[in-house]
């Protein structure tokens, strides 16, 4: 590397650099770097309370907190709790100042850091910070990184590395190795080191994301964005309010995977890139939720009007068993179909399934005509039902059930094997392997002998519930005496005991 003629200075930072361009700098992004500071500090100030860990930040006399939400609220509280352990409580708060190693602090990651001026602005900017990680994978980022770091000062709290950004992340994903923030500012799509980061950060932690690909998230190339973001840009005076959500979909899509989800604070777009900061968390409730935020765009191109339709919506209740009519034959839903000018074959997934060219409203009309001649009692229908609904619609087609000679396959016919037979007993999934070794316990196999065809021989009349014995008067606690519908003799209990 050339010897360091060039001194930028930006915040509290003075960033040394060579006289060739061996190392990016970009000075339109100083305000990308002064928001990321305000943001990280405002969240080590939320989350460093829960610690027990007062963050002090120069210049502040007195903060003013404007709740917007039930949320913000109480997420000021762990706050106010550390104010009280100050003031008198046991154990009192620990201060957390700028340049200062706190060891309750955050850890911060900074995958793509090139010259190090953000992180170097972190150390000296940020308060309540443990360490910070600049990487870069240019063997001449990281020694500018490392000349940088005592360049400011900040040895002691910024450590250089040359790494693979990707790999770094993917070897930190244990739960006691994540960085409590995570900061990416690639020249160009972040896609590629996405799925990383969102198994490297923290529970709760903050995940801040550039993407200078503008051009590509706002319409002018839609087969790239979905190529790299899962969805399809489109050109609209909206476009760059889509392109934050395109980035942000993306996430929530590979966060999932992992059963972790995320919670979007601030995005923005800003002259030719978009940042945005999001938290992870981990919830397989929350995480099947995601359909019901997601929903495609239909954008009209002559008056710029739009509609959204989700690709889900969440409900807590409800069953779908659809027209209430009995099932036609296999054959004769074939014939039927086949009869109506479309194609029918058989499932390999599924016996009684079939797969067909026919549209969905062929389908229904199908099974209006064999409603027709199967009725169902109208009377007993729900109006806001979907078979209400369904069957107050004509059909436009008449359907004919004569079976057709191709309806039944030729391999039908002579009965060959369209489905594996097991060829042992219990054949299926098996226990996990344990640590310690050794393979299905014998309790494991009495029990899925016990649990094998339960469903088939379900008790219809509540009489035959006197052939089993009350566990309730076993233990000794059944309060119904003879009213009990199951069997209070000791016999069976005793051999139920002894089995």
């Amino acid at each position: 590397m050339e010897p360091l003629k060039t001194v930028v200075r930006e915040g509290k930072a003075a960033i040394l650099f060579p006289s060739a361009n061996e190392v990016f700098y970009n000075p339109v992004q100083e305000f990308n770097r002064d928001l990321t500071c305000a943001v990280i500090t405002e969240f080590a100030r939320d989350v460093l309370a829960q610690r027990g860990v007062k963050v002090v930040v120069p210049g502040e006399k007195e903060r003013v907190v404007v709740s917007l939400s039930e949320e913000a609220s109480e997420a000021d509280a762990p706050a106010e709790e550390g104010e009280k352990m100050k003031n008198g409580a046991e154990e009192p708060a620990v201060t957390a100042r700028v340049g200062e190693k706190c060891e309750r602090g955050l850890r911060v990651l900074e995958g793509l850091a090139a010259s190090g001026l953000r992180s170097v602005r972190f150390a000296l900017e940020v308060p309540g910070l443990q360490s910070v990680t600049a990487n870069d994978f240019s063997a001449n980022a990281a020694g500018l990184i490392a000349r940088n770091a005592q360049y400011n000062g900040v040895g002691h709290l910024l450590r250089a590395s040359c790494r693979d950004a990707s790999m770094l992340m993917y070897e930190m994903r244990a739960k006691k190795e994540r960085y409590d923030v995570i900061d990416l500012d690639p020249y160009g799509s972040p896609a590629c080191f996405l799925d990383a980061a969102v198994q490297a950060v923290s529970e709760g932690g903050l995940l801040c994301v550039t993407c200078t690909d503008m051009a590509v998230m706002a319409g002018n190339s839609g087969e790239t964005c979905y190529s790299k973001y899962g969805s399809v840009s489109i050109k609209a005076k909206y476009c760059h309010e889509m392109a934050l959500r395109i980035i942000l979909h993306s996430l929530d899509q590979r966060a999932g995977v992992y059963q972790r989800y995320i919670q979007p604070l601030l995005c923005v777009s800003v002259d030719f890139y978009i940042r945005i900061f999001v938290r992870v968390f981990t919830g397989q409730a929350t995480v099947k939720n995601s359909a019901s935020k997601q929903a495609l765009v239909y954008n009209c191109v002559g008056c710029g009007s739009f509609h959204l339709q989700r690709l889900g919506k969440r409900t807590t209740s409800g069953k779908n068993s659809t027209i209430h009519c009995n099932t036609p034959p296999l054959l004769q839903f074939r014939s039927a179909l086949l009869h109506a000018g479309h194609r029918v074959s058989l499932s390999h997934a599924c016996k009684n399934g079939i797969k067909t060219d026919a549209p969905p409203a062929a389908i229904w009309d199908v099974m209006r005509c064999w409603e027709k001649a199967n009725p169902v009692k109208r009377e007993k229908l729900s109006q806001t039902s979907p078979a209400f609904k369904i069957l107050s619609t004509e059909p436009s087609l008449e359907a004919c059930f004569t079976v057709r000679e191709d309806a039944n396959p030729q391999s039908r016919k002579r009965h060959l094997t369209r489905f594996q037979e097991n060829p042992q007993a219990f054949w299926g999934p098996k226990a996990r392997a344990k640590a310690s070794g050794g393979g299905v316990t014998t309790n494991l196999q009495d029990k899925r002998k016990k649990c094998q065809n339960k469903r088939k021989n379900q008790i219809t009349d509540s009489s035959q519930l006197k052939n089993f014995p009350c566990k309730r008067f076993r233990q000794g606690s059944c309060s119904h005496g003879e009213k009990c519908c199951y069997s209070h003799d000791l016999q069976s209990t005793n051999e139920d005991n002894m089995e």
